[in-house]
C-alpha cells in the first residue's frame, strides 16, 4: 500500500469520529469558549468543516486557501451538513493521490503562501491539524452541557 492509499484510507477512517464530535455539541451553547482567547465552538467546528473542503483542492489543485472572516453558519445543522459534504468530497479527492502526492503544493491565507510542501506532506499536515482540532472540540462538550461521544475507544459519556 502506497503512502497516499495509506492516507485515503486512515482519512475515511477518521471521519465518523469528527461527524460525532461535531454533532454532539450542544447546539445552544456554540459560542462557548473556556478561556476568552480560545476559539468558539461554533469556529473550531466551521474550521474542521473547511479544512476539509481545503484537502479536497489540495488534492485536486496543488493549492488551497485560508480566506480569513468567512462568516460561519448560526446552526450547528449546517456546520455538521458542512463537514459531512466537504469530508465527502476530500475522501474522493484523496483517491486520486499517487498521481499528485508528490508535486509540489503551497497554501496561502488570503493572497500570501504560508506554507510550500508536497501534497503529500501538506495533506498529513491537514489531517494531523484537524484531529487536534477535533479534540480541542472534545473537550468542549461536556462543559457546554452534553456528552462526549468515543473517539478511539469509549468516553466516560457512554455505556
Amino acid at each position: 500500500m502506497s503512502n497516499a492509499e495509506f492516507f485515503a484510507k486512515r482519512l475515511a477512517a477518521e471521519l465518523p469520529s469528527f461527524s460525532k464530535v461535531i454533532r454532539a455539541l450542544p447546539s445552544s451553547r456554540l459560542d462557548y469558549r473556556p478561556h476568552e482567547r480560545s476559539t468558539s465552538a461554533n469556529q473550531l467546528a466551521w474550521q474542521l468543516a473547511y479544512e476539509m473542503s481545503d484537502l479536497a483542492d489540495l488534492f485536486e489543485k496543488g493549492s488551497a486557501t485560508y480566506v480569513p472572516g468567512q462568516p460561519v453558519p448560526a446552526s450547528l445543522d449546517e456546520i455538521a451538513d458542512a463537514f459531512d459534504r466537504n469530508s465527502a468530497h476530500a475522501v474522493e479527492a484523496a483517491k486520486a493521490g499517487d498521481a499528485r502526492w508528490n508535486e509540489p503544493a503551497k497554501f496561502l491565507v488570503g493572497e500570501q503562501v504560508v506554507w510550500e510542501d508536497t501534497v503529500g506532506e501538506m495533506a498529513w499536515g491537514f489531517l494531523l491539524d484537524m484531529i487536534h482540532h477535533r479534540g480541542q472540540l472534545s473537550t468542549y462538550i461536556r462543559p457546554m452541557g452534553g456528552k462526549v461521544p468515543s473517539i478511539y475507544g469509549p468516553s466516560g459519556d457512554e455505556q
